[in-house]
């Protein structure tokens, strides 16, 4: 029975406590605002960042981490006796985080490294690395943890609005088109990921609209039979976040229903005041 070490990056903001039962390791992105460069989950909260958000003019900026650091994560981790990692990230259409593991991983001898491109963010991602410490604590290898992922990915869905276009326009996340027509019609678009690029699902004119209509994805999923996990995602809206999961917790009694949070990096490109809803079919 081989011994599989779990790494995620910060952007599956997952609690270091859950990280620390599963013995998940974290690799944080960077978020520069001003002259000051933090690692995100690590010299930066998400508290922090909001707060930081709007005293600062300029939008922050992003960036991935260093391969070295993924260097040394691994080494670190063969050390320790590991003989497999499955390293899980973020969409690689939205960040270079992936490539940056696969690149440190190719610098690693004496230990497999794979690589899993969750094409996705936030807790969508997060759900794979908790499947996959869940299924490494138990004695699973690699390749029927991966095996895992991919099964998960083929039911896995997420669904989130914006409170504006800007931040995901001056981020290079949305072109000048879609940010025209969507301020000329004031509209509160509903995104998704499609092959880990965000893009336009519907155009809808009020936040609650959209999440009743995001809402209403869900109940066609969870109607279909099956036991779900949910996870309601906000940037700043903890009290919107908890009304939208208990609402859908007392209608569905086949879902467990969670709360989580667009976190600096990812709240950088959406802005305060997104609201999301991720899910997958945990069994039959």
């Amino acid at each position: 029975m081989n011994k599989v070490a779990i790494v995620t990056d910060s952007t599956a903001y997952l609690a270091p406590d859950v990280r620390d039962e599963l013995s998940i390791e974290m690799i944080p992105l960077n978020v520069v605002i001003g002259e000051d460069s933090y690692q995100e989950e690590v010299d930066l909260t998400t508290s922090e960042f909001y707060k930081l958000l709007k005293e600062t003019e300029k939008l922050p900026t992003t960036s991935q981490p260093a391969i070295g650091h993924f260097v040394e994560t691994f080494e670190n981790l063969k050390t320790q006796g590991y003989e497999e990692i499955v390293t899980i990230h973020l969409s690689s259409k939205i960040s270079g985080t992936y490539q940056s593991a696969m690149s440190a991983a190719s610098m690693v001898e004496g230990i497999r490294v794979e690589g899993f491109d969750s094409e996705i963010s936030c807790a969508p991602q997060g759900f794979y690395a908790l499947e996959a410490g869940k299924l490494a604590k138990e004695g699973a290898d690699a390749t029927a943890i991966l095996a895992r992922l991919n099964e998960i990915k083929t039911s896995q869905k997420a669904y989130f609005m914006v409170d504006s276009l800007q931040h995901l326009h001056r981020g290079g996340r949305m072109n000048a088109a879609q940010l025209v027509v969507g301020n000329l019609l004031k509209i509160k678009p509903i995104l998704h990921f499609v092959e880990g690029s965000i893009v336009p699902f519907e155009k809808v004119r009020t936040e609650k609209k959209a999440v009743a209509r995001i809402c209403q994805l869900l109940e066609e999923d969870v109607t279909t039979g099956g036991t779900y996990e949910v996870t309601v995602i906000h940037a700043n809206r903890l009290q919107s976040a908890e009304t939208i999961a208990n609402d859908i917790q007392s209608k569905f009694d086949n879902v467990n229903v969670g709360i989580s949070h667009f976190g600096p990096v990812i709240g950088t490109h959406l802005g305060e005041g997104s609201l999301g809803v991720g899910w997958y079919k945990v069994s039959q």
